[in-house]
């Protein structure tokens, strides 16, 4: 990469975002100037191996080569019609889609948020149009810990108080019930609720996976009690898992997929709402709609990103290289390393908590050259670009034992 134009330091830039920026955020302390592949760069030339991929925005990487050429070539043609026309991008992008997650419609949105409040939309719409719930009773079953955006609605249904204290009062209508519990699921669920929605591993939690049988015991239990299956696979998605989506696993089609991050390629925010006909066949024109939904921008990178996982490299990518990570992280517990949770090229890691938070491990991370996130307590998540190699995998977790041991 060659080094970016450099007028101020990263301190002095750190410094200017404070009086301005809202401190909704509280990211590292470093100034990223430049990204390749699974590597970036910071205004001083110092360069990092990113290891969070913007939660699996980018889960391609930085600039993936073909990604950029479909944004260049569509920017050059046409960015944005809205809704009000048709665009020459959209049929395609939705029709490729829907094919790539077994389902039949796709209602384009752009943010992961803006996802999840379209799937409570259309679930209550459904309930009260096809189930027949009575006015305004219609019910969702959200599971404790969650994690499916920061809006008003959604941290209604969040059981994390620094997501939701000051900003009620909240919106009625979601019941909560432990994760990974399927009898706690069918006790919540009646003849009001309209949809389950859940993330088919909790990514903001730690990386939380389920038991086996747990979706597919979700799935009957909502054939049974006639409501729909809404799975959040925003972060879960499109490759991260070593499936093209998490529930592959359980060879389950839930009926409706809310998807984001990563379908943008790491270059613009595109999400969507995948799901069976029936459902999305609710909405009419008028009931919803988003400005820079389904714009021809979007649509073309989306398309382009769909024919990256049609081809099923990033999804084998991430199945053989999450073994590698896996027995990487296995030869750190009781080195540091109390406990860890993965699925494809996706882990939680509970570090000792003597060795620091995991705010003060990512940072002893970041002074190393390789770029994390924490979580809760002393939890950090491991998430790179699928595109990355066997060595640079192998070179982060040697990096990880080498600050843990520093620690010990």
């Amino acid at each position: 990469m060659t080094s970016a134009v450099r007028t101020r330091s990263s301190a002095e830039l750190i410094g200017a975002e404070e009086p301005v920026l809202a401190h909704n955020y509280h990211p590292l302390p470093v100034v990223v100037a430049r990204a390749e592949g699974a590597w970036v760069e910071d205004v001083e030339g110092r360069r990092y191996l990113d290891m969070l991929a913007g939660y699996s925005a980018l889960n391609f990487g930085h600039r993936h080569p073909a990604l950029i050429e479909a944004a260049h070539r569509q920017l050059d043609r046409l960015t944005l019609t809205s809704r009000a026309f048709h665009n020459d991008r959209l049929a395609e992008f939705a029709e490729r889609l829907a094919a790539l997650t077994g389902l039949d419609m796709v209602l384009p949105m752009n943010t992961g948020a803006e996802a999840v409040e379209s799937g409570v939309k259309v679930a209550r719409k459904w309930a009260y149009d096809v189930k027949g719930v009575p006015a305004d009773r219609a019910t969702i079953v959200v599971a404790a810990d969650n994690f499916h955006g920061r809006t008003t609605t959604i941290v209604s249904f969040s059981t994390d108080e620094v997501a939701r204290a000051g900003f009620g009062p909240f919106t009625p209508g979601f019941r909560v019930v432990p994760y990974n519990d399927l009898a706690a699921l069918e006790a919540a669920v009646d003849e009001t609720t309209a949809a389950v929605l859940i993330e088919p591993v909790q990514g903001e939690a730690g990386v939380i996976v389920p038991d086996d049988g747990y979706l597919a015991g979700v799935r009957e239990l909502t054939r049974r009690a006639g409501c729909l299956f809404v799975a959040d696979e925003i972060q879960s998605g499109l490759g991260r898992t070593g499936r093209t989506l998490a529930v592959d696993h359980e060879a389950v089609v839930p009926d409706v997929v809310l998807l984001g991050k990563a379908l943008g390629g790491g270059i613009v925010p595109v999400s969507a709402v995948v799901a069976r006909r029936e459902v999305l066949e609710v909405l009419h024109p008028g009931e919803h709609g988003s400005t820079f939904g389904g714009n021809p921008l979007a649509a073309a990178v989306g398309t382009a990103v769909v024919e990256l996982l049609e081809t099923g490299e990033f999804q084998r990518r991430a199945a053989e290289l999450g073994g590698i990570l896996r027995e990487g992280l296995r030869s750190l517990v009781g080195e540091g390393v109390v406990g860890f949770r993965s699925r494809g090229l996706w882990a939680g890691v509970d570090v000792d908590p003597a060795l620091g938070t995991g705010r003060e491990i990512s940072e002893r991370l970041m002074r190393e050259g390789v770029l994390v996130k924490d979580t809760h307590g002393s939890t950090i998540r491991l998430a790179p670009p699928l595109t990355i190699t066997a060595e640079e995998l192998q070179g982060a977790l040697r990096t990880l034992e080498k600050v843990l041991v520093q620690r010990t």
